[in-house]
């Protein structure tokens, strides 16, 4: 289990030499610009605000490492904003971001956070197909569900669920405002910590 007594920035790395030592499983945190992935932040670790929000879209940098318990970190990766995240990934959302999910040995899960208010968007699926294709594990997490009807969020959910080729048991419902789907994460992430690390490049791919 992870049980987020205690969380500590550690640092905001912007070359593959500044990442801390892969001795502890990480989980990293992607996403357009303005989805949510902050609010999502600061609802999993029972903090208010202290992972900035911000409207202005961009505005994380960096991996930036938060230390959970001692046990886990979890990165908050730069937001994608409207590039295409398929060939051009390298290039459009960063190569150092490109070299860190590859290579982290330590990687355990990648947590890609759409908006349920929205159609599918190429760039979600790019790089929900491109973790696949790497071997990456993933979970997808719909966020700003607090803001549609019931019916409506089964309507969006099976709409994203079809354009981005996943099943319902793959994604989460999740609403930072009013905690929906905080505790089905938090038991997501626990049970990849019994999975073997991801597989880097060279070896057979796992999901």
């Amino acid at each position: 289990m992870i049980y987020y007594h205690e969380t500590e920035f550690l640092l905001s790395a912007h070359s593959l030499t500044q990442l801390p030592p892969p001795d502890l499983p990480e989980f990293a945190f992607a996403g357009r610009s303005n989805v949510g992935k902050s609010s999502l932040l600061n609802r999993l670790f029972g903090r208010k605000s202290y992972v900035k929000v911000s409207s202005t879209p961009g505005k994380t940098q960096g991996l930036n490492f938060f230390l959970i318990d001692g046990q886990v970190y979890m990165v908050d990766l730069p937001g994608y904003g409207f590039a295409k995240v398929s060939k051009s990934m390298q290039s459009s959302w960063g190569k150092l971001i490109a070299q860190y999910l590859e290579q982290r040995n330590s990687l355990r899960c990648v947590v890609v956070i759409i908006d349920l208010r929205h159609p599918p968007k190429n760039h979600d699926r790019q790089l929900l197909d491109w973790l696949r294709t790497e071997g990456i594990a993933c979970l997808a997490v719909y966020t700003k569900a607090d803001k549609l009807s019931g019916n409506q969020r089964s309507r969006n959910a099976a709409l994203l669920d079809a354009g981005l080729g996943i099943s319902a048991t793959e994604r989460i419902l999740f609403s930072a405002k009013s905690g929906l789907g905080t505790d089905a994460l938090k038991d997501a992430l626990a049970a990849f910590l019994t999975e073997d690390p991801v597989s880097s490049p060279d070896d057979s791919p796992h999901s």
